[in-house]
């Protein structure tokens, strides 16, 4: 969240409603977004309480895991006027990330890694922020109006937002769909002082469609428009900071980070375009890289790499966590056990584990002799060792 700067010394420029929300909506556009739109910051009394109630159900199921932070201020959450009284408009703005070509196709190669489109190029965050930033400052110095600028970065529901601004419907698969961009697409808002003319929110466009439910590898929806977040491989690749349950580990595949399948399988994308903005682009560390090799990442080597990309942000023992697990998936054991071999040594206990457990489906027969001679001292590890041999018995 981002407080507007001081008041500039030249007067206000004067503008009715009407001739504010074009001068922001063309600065956007001129800014590189690729669409703006306007809901109304206050929320009528049952249109909150329905918000209220399926945030409140969403975490009594235990549905948000480990981020615990969706259960505080659950009433800012839902309500913009309440995580700011000044607020009177959402400015909602998009972009567009659409990759050039599926990014499915890597799944099929389980020696390389696939990383989520979205996370390819420049952190999105800095992207978004700096244009948004900027279009603050515009309002600011030119209005002299209010405002607050967010970046998926304080609790806002930013997707029933940019579907309020006439955007997109959230999909069965929890995520913004858009007849014009498909299931690719950035948000951002900025809350505004003022009233302008707001946009018709957008309906639900997915009918009878269930692609995104049944594609899904670890079956995270239990219904249409829920997720279950301790299912989802981009929650367990990215949010999730220990060892992920042993009966979801093969339904990684080869995905470390992230997971794009409910996304692209969805038929909105046929309207799809590629991202124009050149941050998005995918960057060659990141497209589709050789398993073995990330698997020798030290410290200084992952922060060098993955600069200035979201990768960067879940630190080397979770990523190296998730190679651990992708090289077990590989079923290639003439180029993954050298790599596994590495990683059983790791200085982390979260690595060593998920190294255990690729060791045991790579080459199961000798997970005894190499147990006999691990000298391990953490509990969790131990553990999976123990799971190792008992699995390896069994084969």
């Amino acid at each position: 969240m981002t407080r507007a700067p001081p008041i500039p010394k030249r007067p206000p420029r004067r503008a009715s409603p009407g001739e504010l929300r074009d001068a922001i909506r063309d600065k956007a556009l001129a800014l590189g977004f690729d669409a703006v739109g306007f809901a109304p910051a206050r929320l009528a009394p049952e249109a909150r309480r329905q918000r209220l109630e399926r945030l409140a159900a969403f975490v009594q199921q235990g549905f948000q895991g480990d981020m615990g932070w969706l259960a505080d201020r659950a009433e800012a959450r839902v309500d913009p006027e309440t995580l700011w009284p000044g607020a009177r408009t959402v400015v909602s703005v998009v972009m567009n990330y659409g990759p050039a070509s599926d990014p499915r196709v890597v799944l099929a190669d389980g020696e390389r890694a696939a990383v989520s489109v979205y996370a390819q190029g420049r952190d999105y965050h800095e992207v978004m922020k700096t244009r948004l930033k900027a279009l603050g400052r515009f309002i600011w110095d030119t209005y002299h109006h209010d405002l607050k600028v967010f970046v998926d970065t304080a609790p806002l529901m930013e997707k029933l937002a940019a579907q309020e601004a006439g955007h997109g419907w959230q999909g069965k698969h929890t995520n913004l769909v858009s007849r014009q961009f498909g299931s690719w697409l950035f948000l951002g808002e900025l809350l505004l002082s003022v009233d302008v003319p707001v946009d018709e929110p957008e309906r639900d466009h997915c009918g009878q469609c269930r692609a995104c439910l049944d594609i899904c590898p670890t079956k995270a929806f239990p219904a249409p428009y829920k997720l279950d977040a301790r299912r989802c491989i981009s929650y367990l690749t990215i949010e999730h900071e220990g060892p992920i349950d042993p009966d979801l580990r093969s339904a990684l595949g080869n995905r470390i980070y992230g997971c794009d399948d409910c996304l692209a399988v969805c038929p909105w994308n046929k309207f799809a375009r590629e991202a124009r903005v050149s941050d998005f682009a995918p960057r060659a560390v990141l497209d589709a890289p050789r398993l073995a090799e990330l698997a020798r990442l030290d410290d200084v080597t992952f922060r060098t790499r993955f600069a200035g990309t979201a990768v960067k942000r879940i630190g080397r023992e979770r990523f190296l966590r998730n190679v651990a697990y992708a090289l077990g998936n590989s079923a290639a054991p003439a180029t993954s056990l050298p790599a596994v071999e590495h990683l059983l040594v790791d200085a982390s206990p979260l690595v060593r584990g998920a190294a255990v457990w690729a060791l045991s489906r790579l080459a199961p027969t000798e997970v005894g002799s190499r147990r006999s001679t691990a000298e391990e001292t953490d509990a969790i590890v131990q553990e999976e060792w123990t799971l190792a041999l008992r699995e390896g018995a069994r084969r």
